[in-house]
């Protein structure tokens, strides 16, 4: 392997509480500091005196303005000699940082880049324009659709043909999956404990994620429509509305081997724009690039992590890349539970999907019956962004 190939040697995140809930307190920033802080304690341990850190990104959809990224930085103590820089690629802002992250390392710019995202819902700021306050920026101009993207995950699940009750029986899946997860400590070694004061948490530390929990179909079933009068997402398919903060380490493959430390090495990368009316379809085009680009094909890879925006967006796309996540393909589809259990911190969750990565890929041995691409431990991370944009990360166990 090139010894400019980036590496992910270390994965962490916050906990994701939902909006007005445990991590209200704490704005996109302070979130941020949290995870960076964790990250930077991590690669002393590695490195030494040479964790010298050259460059942080993060991503970021609604935080108020003033480089959130930066002021993560000097929140988490890393000083002022560390730059940073806030990206926004919406709901793939996570990924978009650890792409441009994965170039620095690869064109020899940088030695040691941390990247991931951060949102705080709870805190986003009021925007206005001429003092009129308005509930979303816009994702595409006057003359081109901009649906919301409830109501476009709508569109999407009848122009695929994904009914009410696949939908649900994904979002149980989830749900199901995430609380396993949880319950084995799955979860334990990526999360990052985060103290906050007042009455939510009476000075304790959130330790876990606050949403995942059982449901059963049958209560599923009984949400209506949340988006659109004839319309399929629901509440319960959907994912929240969250608080949380993910970030990565990235180094060159020659400091990782000698190091002696596993990673997730970076392949490739790849961004598509898809029509704006269906914009969760994004991560179809982006995904059979990345892969093409690699030569490898979807069978190549072990675990595919999507943010599941919704339940119609997922079934949609997978059913596009011939995986069946309720059937065959359980165990490589966002295999520990994903967004619609977890929750969705805009601006983080593409970095999230790489955490997830992590813990699957490197921490946890490997099923013998999962690995694939000839004994090659492959992961694709992938999001739909608003406007009609895909975005995909591909990633192999190294080391």
């Amino acid at each position: 392997m090139d010894p400019l190939t980036p590496v992910v040697v270390a994965a962490r995140r916050t906990p994701v509480t939902g909006i007005d809930r445990g991590l209200a307190e704490i704005d996109a920033a302070g979130l941020g500091a949290t995870v960076l802080s964790a990250l930077a304690a991590e690669l002393a341990d590695l490195l030494g005196t040479a964790a010298t850190v050259d460059d942080v990104l993060l991503g970021n959809c609604c935080g108020p303005g003033g480089n959130v990224a930066r002021s993560a930085v000097l929140g988490a103590g890393l000083g002022p000699s560390v730059p940073a820089v806030t990206v926004d690629r919406q709901c793939g802002s996570g990924l978009e940082a650890l792409r441009l992250a994965a170039g620095l390392i690869r064109s020899g710019a940088a030695r040691i880049v941390l990247a991931g995202g951060t949102e705080s819902a709870s805190t986003a700021a009021v925007r206005s324009s001429s003092s009129r306050p308005f509930p979303r920026a816009a994702f595409a101009p006057k003359g081109f659709p901009d649906p919301e993207m409830g109501a476009a995950a709508d569109d999407l699940a009848r122009a695929g043909g994904v009914g009410r009750d696949r939908q649900d029986a994904y979002a149980a899946r989830s749900h199901a999956r995430a609380v396993a997860a949880g319950q084995a400590g799955v979860y334990a070694a990526e999360l990052v404990p985060i103290a906050v004061g007042g009455p939510v948490a009476v000075g304790r530390p959130i330790v876990t994620d606050d949403r995942p929990r059982r449901l059963e179909l049958a209560t599923l079933a009984r949400f209506r429509p949340a988006f659109s009068p004839d319309g399929t997402a629901t509440v319960g398919n959907s994912c929240g509305i969250n608080d949380g903060a993910a970030a990565l380490a990235i180094v060159p493959e020659e400091v990782r081997a000698r190091i002696g430390r596993p990673g997730l090495a970076i392949l490739g990368t790849a961004v598509a724009g898809v029509d704006p009316a269906r914009p969760g379809f994004g991560p179809v085009p982006a995904v059979q690039d990345v892969l093409r680009r690699a030569g490898l094909t979807i069978d190549d890879v072990e675990i595919l992590e999507i943010t599941e925006a919704f339940a119609a967006q997922v079934l949609a796309c997978t059913d596009a890349l011939g995986l069946d996540p309720l059937g065959a393909d359980a165990d490589r589809v966002c295999p520990q539970g994903g967004a619609i259990a977890i929750g969705h911190p805009w601006g983080a969750s593409g970095a999230l999907l790489v955490v997830r990565l992590f813990s699957a890929l490197v921490r946890e041995p490997a099923p013998s019956s999962s690995v694939r691409a000839g004994g090659r431990r492959i992961g694709l991370a992938t999001c739909a962004v608003g406007g009609g944009q895909g975005i995909a990360v591909l990633v192999e166990r190294v080391g």
